[in-house]
């Protein structure tokens, strides 16, 4: 077998460097205009009110003329800036740009609406064009009718991928998984794979590495293109093939999947099922959005503000965000009954009245940045089991110097503006607060995390309450303590 995996020199082509007209004032994107794009690559108001127009008065040519040039992400954009009803009648002008392209980029919810929207044989068309995972994530969160509707018009060797996929559970690599990747018995050689390849039959469009597989179907080892494209023919595909690889368990959470391609620098990754036999390919891609995705659900549920999607049903939005602030009231309500104990001592001296709120509000802040770092350690995989009380007598120990610091601003302050006894009352008062807010924003999200709930959730509306109420009996407490009232 010949060796030409070595090119002549002469027929080596390097790039010419871009010369100064082409660097200019260029943008990054070749696609982008003045006309539609601003400086921040999202759509201009006037762009937008010009398609909105042309939509009003019926004119689909004008709409069509408009929309036409842009990117399939960026019709997606336009289309989730409109109302729904507005949204049907772009997409009936478009049709032939509504592309899966485009549908695979739209928001969750918009994508949803628009599919329920349309009869199952156009939705059918549209999967049939689309990735497995895309496909997957089109029709997951669908009604199981229309689910079998649309499945019944796909052809039978997509329906079995899909239904595949969803028989795993949501948010797990299994669901996400694309099943479309190169997959060669480790018998052969660099030239029998390029040959392989160049055939071209039934090949994925886009893929980074083949995977090497044994007679079970087990990932053995991967190569890379171009460890492939260097490697001379006749070496076997044992001798070049990277065997040392990261397996993703078909079951395993998304969020590990982003962790694991994070920790290891992986492009692609192997899915294997329950037997270890090949089934799947996770790609840097995918586990972008995952990334992105998991780390605005965390932000956002630590506030209880549930999905947090602006396109979500006001219904929806209600129910997530409602059960938070009656939680969040009956948590107020404890910090109110110890106020109320102290009735007498704060008639006495309006003083305290006054100066309460500050010992609250500073408690409260110090346990969100205390909690916002472990919720984000928890989910990185940097505070464990095997190293809390390490991380738990840190923040312990940043509290204290934190509480030090405010209480003698704060105790100085109240000093010069009222007496010298109330300063050193809030004083000490700031440092058990603050102290106690480092305690609660380690222990709260790690109890949740030991309950086997996402520590992200809520976790505010306890630590809130938690440094309120501290706040409040220590400084009142330590004032009726002290002698300043009775």
């Amino acid at each position: 077998m010949a060796d030409d995996s070595r090119l002549p020199d002469d027929d080596v082509m390097l790039a010419d460097p871009p010369g100064e007209e082409d660097v200019g004032e260029a943008r990054p994107d070749d696609r982008i205009d003045d006309e539609r794009m601003d400086e921040e690559n999202t759509l201009k108001r006037e762009y937008v009110d010009s398609v909105e127009q042309a939509l009003e008065a019926g004119d689909t040519k004008a709409v069509y003329e408009l929309v036409e040039p842009l990117h399939p992400a960026d019709i997606a954009d336009l289309l989730e800036l409109f109302e729904r009803e507005q949204r049907y009648q772009l997409a009936a002008a478009i049709t032939d740009l509504m592309t899966s392209e485009v549908v695979a980029e739209l928001n969750d919810y918009v994508r949803e609406d628009m599919m329920e929207a349309l009869p199952p044989e156009a939705v059918a068309q549209i999967v049939d064009q689309l990735e497995t995972d895309d496909a997957v994530q089109l029709i997951e969160d669908l009604d199981e009718a229309d689910q079998r509707a649309i499945l019944a018009e796909v052809e039978l060797e997509d329906r079995i991928a899909i239904q595949s996929a969803l028989s795993y559970p949501e948010e797990t690599a299994g669901r996400l998984m694309s099943r479309d990747f190169v997959a060669v018995p480790e018998h052969l050689t660099v030239g029998d794979l390029i040959d392989f390849l160049r055939e071209g039959r039934d090949l994925p469009d886009e893929f980074y590495e083949v995977f090497v597989v044994d007679e079970k179907h087990h990932p053995v080892g991967t190569c890379a293109l171009s460890w492939v494209l260097r490697a001379p023919r006749s070496i076997p595909l044992a001798d070049v093939m990277k065997r040392d690889q990261t397996l993703i368990p078909v079951t395993l959470d998304q969020e590990e999947v982003g962790l694991m391609f994070q920790k290891y620098n992986l492009i692609s990754a192997a899915v294997v099922d329950e037997n270890e036999r090949l089934v799947g390919q996770m790609t840097v891609d995918d586990v972008v959005h995952i990334i992105s995705e998991e780390a605005g659900e965390d932000a956002l549920l630590m506030s209880g503000a549930g999905e947090g999607d602006i396109n979500e049903p006001i219904r929806e939005a209600y129910s997530a965000r409602v059960r938070w602030l009656v939680a969040n009231l009956g948590t107020a309500l404890i910090a109110s009954l110890i106020i109320a104990l102290f009735g007498a001592a704060i008639e006495q001296l309006v003083a305290l009245a006054v100066l309460m709120p500050i010992v609250a509000s500073i408690g409260g802040n110090a346990g969100t940045q205390t909690m916002a770092v472990t919720v984000r350690a928890i989910a990185t995989n940097q505070l464990t089991r095997s190293n809390t009380r390490r991380i738990l007598m840190r923040e312990i120990r940043v509290a204290v110097l934190n509480g030090l610091t405010i209480a003698v601003l704060v105790g100085l302050a109240t000093g010069v503006i009222f007496t010298p006894m109330l300063g050193g009352v809030i004083a000490l008062a700031m440092v058990i607060n603050v102290i106690t807010a480092g305690l609660a924003g380690v222990l709260v999200p790690v109890a949740f995390e030991r309950l086997d709930q996402d520590p992200a959730v809520a976790s505010s509306v306890f630590v809130t309450m938690i440094t309120d109420s501290m706040g409040f009996f220590a400084f009142l407490g330590l004032a009726v303590a002290s002698g300043i009232v009775g």
